[in-house]
């Protein structure tokens, strides 16, 4: 049996799961914990899925205890990859670099984002870009 895939999430689909519990998004974060697939994330990344989540215009209407939960279980389930060295920039949004960053620096097979035109160049790492849609085939959750 192949191991599970290794992911980074990208902000926005923490943000989307976190707007509706429908949707592929919210499908993915439900996975977490689960063993289907690995996610990793860094200090950084976890701080901007915070500044995100909690933005006024994000949507988020979930009381603050409990997106704070929410993130506190991604975090936790998360492997936690410590960046040593930055070759930024590579693409033109920071912070997309600092996604790619950790998929590149955790060894991970893709990044789960609904932008995948601000990610082009990820494939020169050997880094997949793949909508939640997308990921949930992969991993034969959905048809």
């Amino acid at each position: 049996m192949a191991p599970p895939p290794r992911v980074v999430l990208d902000t926005n689909v923490i943000v989307t799961a976190l707007r509706s519990r429908r949707g592929a998004s919210n499908r993915v974060l439900s996975l977490i914990g689960t063993g289907r697939f690995v996610h990793a994330v860094s200090v950084a990344l976890a701080f901007e899925y915070e500044s995100a989540v909690l933005r006024p215009d994000a949507g988020v209407r979930l009381a603050r205890p409990l997106v704070d939960d929410v993130l506190d279980y991604v975090c936790s389930t998360a492997e936690r990859q410590r960046i040593y060295f930055l070759w930024r920039p590579v693409l033109p949004d920071p912070s997309d670099d600092l996604v790619l960053e950790v998929a590149v620096h955790a060894a991970c097979t893709m990044i789960v984002t609904f932008n995948a035109r601000d990610f082009r160049g990820a494939e020169r790492f050997g880094v997949r870009v793949v909508t939640p849609g997308a990921f949930l085939r992969h991993l034969q959750v959905v048809s």
